[in-house]
């Protein structure tokens, strides 16, 4: 199956008309023709079959089929802090995508050596590993927050912060998952968390947990996280 996304399609449309970036690569790139049946997601939940009726510039089609996808029996909030080299955090959201995460926050910790972070190259990153995995359900993208204003923020869920401090308890985070239920987990950058950042996390709550006994980089770490809850929810 080739996946289109179409992210202003309603359930209730009859019709669809494609912009045109993906109205030409519909005709010119993949040679797509009237009378031809594509599938198109809106990202939530929802898979439309239309058969086209216009190509060219601006690509309609009908609708003929609307299904839904079943949502995940988890919800998963990852807080991840930025890494200096914008490809590591694309690898990250695109890996976590295919995997299954629904909610991402880029969160500037003291150590992060990013501080800035431009979200319209990630919004592409997530559309593309969501086409390729056929999930018809788009992870949420926020805003960066800054730690501070993340815990301030309250996330709902069973909250969990990976550090490597050797000197607090810390759980390993499989021990430590609810299955079917909502989660936020907090990857610090490269350098870690500051004890600060962890101690106000653990005054306020947040449950420390380790990921195993290599030292991972952040990128690494959000992902074997984001796998750790997908295994813990397999039914």
């Amino acid at each position: 199956m080739q996946l289109f996304y179409h992210p202003k399609l309603q359930e209730k449309d009859t019709q669809v008309i494609f912009p045109k970036d993906e109205s030409k690569h519909i005709a010119k790139v993949l040679r797509k023709k009237e009378g031809d049946v594509l599938e198109v997601t809106n990202g939530k939940g929802f898979l439309f079959s239309v058969e086209l009726i216009q190509t060219g510039n601006q690509a309609l089609a009908k609708v003929l089929e609307v299904k839904t996808q079943e949502p995940a029996p988890y919800y998963l909030h990852m807080a991840v802090a930025p890494t200096k080299m914008n490809v590591r955090f694309e690898w990250f959201l695109e890996k976590a995508t295919e995997i299954g995460v629904h909610e991402i926050t880029p969160v500037i910790c003291d150590h992060s050596e990013r501080k800035v972070v431009k979200l319209n190259r990630f919004e592409r990153v997530l559309q593309s590993a969501m086409k390729q995995s056929l999930h018809f359900r788009m992870p949420k993208l926020n805003e960066p927050l800054s730690f501070s204003e993340f815990l301030a923020a309250h996330p709902e869920g069973e909250r969990f912060i990976a550090h490597c401090e050797d000197d607090k308890e810390r759980f390993l985070l499989k021990n430590r998952i609810k299955a079917k239920s909502t989660s936020v987990m907090l990857i610090g950058p490269e350098g870690d968390f500051s004890s600060e950042e962890i101690q106000n996390a653990l005054e306020q709550n947040w449950q420390p947990v380790s990921l195993g006994d290599s030292r991972l980089r952040t990128e690494t770490a959000a992902i074997v996280a984001c796998h750790t809850f997908a295994l813990a929810n397999q039914e």
